[in-house]
């Protein structure tokens, strides 16, 4: 069983396809969608493994002529050079501007792809296939994709939307446990902003989705790439409600530039939204029951609800300082104002956001 939502963004609107198996019937939806002959599908060796190899012969007997464009997997590849070495293969593949690029893989693979997409004369068709619970629920759907330069994360970026998002369940079955949790943090963090339902799910059926049982798993992917989908509908260009999107990201973000990327992107997000909604809890903003919800469910992910700087406070405030959401120069924090509700507060001080993210 499989669901289609649809992210309508006028003539630039595209489908977000959800279900068990998907990745077999990929011939038949690029058929649909209007795509035949050369695909570039870049991915991972990792991935490639798993999936790319198997989805080759699928796309093949169909009648297509795919390609399968390796990069190296880590956050650190998502990069101006990696994009540099991307473009030289594709340029020497022949891929031309109605040759469609295909991600593989999860959010690093799908931000990298996206940006050469974009950029690879003058940009080329994209599609997502996202395998990481991370991607599928949120990295994969709205067109913002981006590399890092240096250690200022997501710094070279452009909006530019997929053709189509194929998300297949069934990839998630091969998905190291410490992955799975990662992506939790964006599933949680969906559910704070927009659906106090899917909240209460993950409160109630959290062993299920650690479990992998794909109803469970299908819910939350569905659910979240809703709030997500409807969000980029109304605000496409970050120039407002988008922004709830960012919650525990300020922090999040702050947080793997410290680390210099050691602590995964999803791990970074929980700390950062934990610490939102003490901040907020601290501003009288949050009830101190919907601030423990909040913390028992990061915990229940298994997911860190604290992070002490310590020695890097400094490095902290200096990372933090360097976020693309302020205004005017004062810090804008996403914070929770209830189970599926969110506010922006700006005006707060380094030594506030410290203390909050100490726990």
């Amino acid at each position: 069983m499989s669901v289609q939502l649809c992210v309508d963004l006028s003539d630039r609107g595209y489908p977000v396809h959800i279900g068990q198996g998907l990745l077999g019937q990929l011939p038949d939806l690029l058929k649909e969608a209007g795509f035949l002959g050369r695909l570039m599908i870049v991915t991972n060796p990792d991935i490639a493994g798993l999936h790319g190899n198997r989805l080759l012969g699928t796309l093949r007997s169909a009648g297509f002529s795919p390609e399968l464009v390796l990069v190296p997997g880590g956050e650190a590849y998502k990069s101006l050079v990696t994009a540099g070495h991307l473009y030289e293969d594709l340029s020497k593949k022949q891929a031309e501007r109605g040759t469609p690029i295909i991600a593989l893989g999860g959010g690093v693979i799908g931000d990298l792809s996206g940006f050469v997409a974009a950029t690879y004369q003058r940009g080329v068709p994209f599609i997502q296939l996202p395998t990481t619970l991370l991607a599928q629920v949120d990295s994969s759907i709205g067109g913002k994709v981006a590399v890092n330069v240096g250690s200022l994360k997501n710094m070279a970026g452009v909006f530019y939307q997929p053709r189509m998002v194929v998300a297949d369940i069934s990839t998630l079955s091969t998905l190291p446990i410490d992955e799975l949790r990662n992506g939790m943090a964006e599933v949680i963090k969906s559910a704070i902003i927009g659906d106090a339902e899917l909240f209460a799910f993950l409160e109630s059926d959290m062993p299920r989705i650690l479990n992998r049982e794909p109803e469970a798993l299908s819910f939350i992917v569905e659910r979240s790439a809703v709030v997500k989908a409807r969000i980029v509908e109304q605000d496409e260009r970050d120039s407002g409600i988008r922004n709830y999107l960012n919650l525990g990201h300020t922090f999040g973000h702050a947080l793997e530039t410290i680390t210099r990327f050691e602590m995964k992107h999803g791990a970074a997000v929980a700390a950062g939204m934990a610490a939102a909604a003490r901040l907020s809890r601290l501003l009288n903003l949050l009830s101190g029951a919907d601030n423990d919800r909040i913390i028992n469910v990061i915990a229940a992910a298994g997911l860190p609800g604290a992070f002490d700087a310590g020695a890097r406070s400094g490095a902290f405030i200096e990372a933090i300082s360097h976020d693309k959401k302020k205004t005017a120069g004062k810090l804008k924090f996403v914070l929770p104002a209830g189970i599926g509700n969110v506010i922006i507060k700006d005006g707060i001080e380094p030594n506030e956001a410290i203390e909050a993210l100490r726990g």
